[in-house]
């Protein structure tokens, strides 16, 4: 049997998919990027083939993507976020469809037509609101770790209406907003609602709604939100936060197979 992998190298973290002949996965591996991007690569490779049960001869090519991309030199071929975001969509869900990826740093919107060619995309590169950065920055400012935020949100009662998108102004509001009073909660559900609504400034749907992203994976009302302001059913595919790297190893097979 051969194997294929894909490694996303993103600004927060690292994401690696084995996959078969077949598309299946045979092991993921996540770690915190870090700072030496080569060696969380190729730690989060041992680990997926420990976890497969395989040697790394078995592994015929391999497709990085990612905010460190060019970092992996055992890559036979980089690819972008957005290439890979939607290729990994597009094996779930084979028609139009707009993909949204919220990542720690950026978020895109790829719209790709119903033969999976990519029609456009756009990015948020100029803030950190709406990504998973502007969450995290709330955590802090809140005193709570991230992974509790959606617990919080879905227990709120009355949403608190944030009214800056910055990050910096949003964190100086939500401590005006906690003398005032307010529940923490409601304040999660407010934060939330502003990653939406700053996506929702981006672009428009055209096709079926995919998410993707860590931010999706962890933070299923932000998912509902989100499908509240697109007005439509959103489609989250198994694993939302590998998405990019299975994208990466279905390239990585596809050049294997045309050799």
């Amino acid at each position: 049997m051969r194997y294929f992998c894909g490694v996303d190298i993103g600004a927060s973290a690292a994401k690696l998919v084995i996959i078969d002949e077949a598309g299946r996965p045979a092991a993921t591996a996540l770690r915190r990027s870090g700072v030496d991007y080569a060696e969380t690569a190729a730690r989060c490779l041992q680990e997926a083939l420990a976890a497969a049960g395989i040697a790394k001869q078995q592994v015929r090519a391999c497709v990085s993507t990612g905010y460190g991309r060019d970092n992996v030199p055992w890559a036979d071929a980089r690819r972008t976020e957005i290439a890979c975001h939607g290729r990994g969509a597009w094996f779930h869900f084979r028609k139009k469809m707009t993909v949204i990826d919220i990542g720690a740093q950026d978020s895109k919107i790829i719209h790709l037509d119903d033969q999976g060619r990519r029609t456009g995309f756009k990015m948020n590169r100029k803030c950190a609101a709406g990504t998973g950065a502007f969450l995290e920055e709330i955590a802090l400012r809140l005193d709570l770790p991230v992974s509790a935020l959606n617990g919080l949100a879905e227990r709120s009662t009355r949403e608190v209406a944030l009214g800056s998108f910055c990050t910096v102004f949003t964190a100086t509001e939500i401590l005006a907003r906690i003398r005032a009073g307010e529940k923490v909660q409601d304040i999660v559900k407010g934060a939330f609602r502003s990653v939406v609504k700053r996506i929702l400034e981006m672009d428009t749907v055209d096709g079926a709604l995919v998410m993707t992203g860590g931010v999706v994976a962890h933070n299923p009302l932000l998912v509902a939100l989100a499908g509240e302001a697109f007005a439509a059913r959103v489609l989250v595919p198994p694993d939302p936060q590998h998405a990019g790297a299975f994208g990466a190893a279905l390239e990585a097979l596809e050049i294997a197979l045309s050799k």
